[in-house]
């Protein structure tokens, strides 16, 4: 897991906020081909598991794990947990 921030500048809180935006778009970006490799990739095969063509199985259920598994290396190596606000303690109050 990704260790806390420490007391950053908020020029340094944006930049981790574009790093984690960038990471997640190419997390995206993957999991569309991850999907067409499954699923399209699969499709002139003829494997059924459980009455299901092995394409279904493959752009459905391979692409939801392959998601699940890039959202922790995300969470484990690209984000981080800070506050984003730059207020100071007690300066909560003057917002209305």
């Amino acid at each position: 897991m990704a260790a806390p921030m420490r007391h950053c500048t908020y020029r340094e809180k944006m930049a981790q906020a574009n790093r984690e935006a960038k990471a997640t778009l190419v997390v995206l970006a993957l999991t569309v081909i991850v999907w067409i490799a499954l699923g399209f990739g699969l499709s002139d095969l003829d494997i059924q598991l459980f009455h299901t063509p092995i394409w279904v199985l493959g752009g459905t259920v391979g692409v939801w794990i392959f998601s699940i598994v890039a959202v922790v290396v995300l969470r484990t190596f690209v984000f981080q947990d800070f506050d984003l606000g730059d207020e100071e303690e007690g300066e909560g109050e003057r917002h209305e």
